[in-house]
C-alpha cells in the first residue's frame, strides 16, 4: 500500500504514475516538499532527465535552490501576473528575490 510508504516514496509512486502516460509536458507543484535529502536528490535527477528527453517541465517551487538548480527560464509571478522573465544566464536567488519585490 502507497499510504505505508515514507513520504518520498509516496512522491515518487505518484511523479510514476504520471510519467507512464508519457506527458509531453509536466507540471509539478511543489515535488520536494517535506521529503528527506536523498529523495529529493532523486527527483531533481529525474526532472532533469526527463528535460534532457524533451519534456517540458513546469516546476512550481518555493524553494529557491531548487528553482535556480533546475530552471532553464523563471517566470515571477505576482496576483496572476508575470512581473518578471528571468532566461538561464539571468536566473540566481538574487535576481529572483529582486524580481518579487520589485513595484
Amino acid at each position: 500500500m502507497v499510504n505505508n510508504l515514507s513520504g518520498g516514496n509516496q512522491q515518487k509512486v505518484v511523479v510514476a504514475k504520471w510519467l507512464a502516460t508519457e506527458p509531453s509536458i509536466l507540471i509539478l507543484d511543489e515535488p520536494t516538499r517535506g521529503i528527506d535529502v536523498h529523495a529529493k536528490a532523486e527527483i531533481h535527477k529525474l526532472i532533469t532527465d526527463l528535460a534532457d528527453k524533451g519534456t517540458s517541465i513546469i516546476l512550481i517551487s518555493s524553494e529557491l535552490p531548487e528553482v535556480v538548480a533546475l530552471s532553464d527560464r523563471v517566470l515571477v509571478m505576482h496576483e496572476g501576473k508575470v512581473r518578471k522573465v528571468l532566461d538561464k544566464a539571468e536566473i540566481s536567488q538574487e535576481n529572483i528575490m529582486g524580481a518579487v519585490f520589485a513595484r
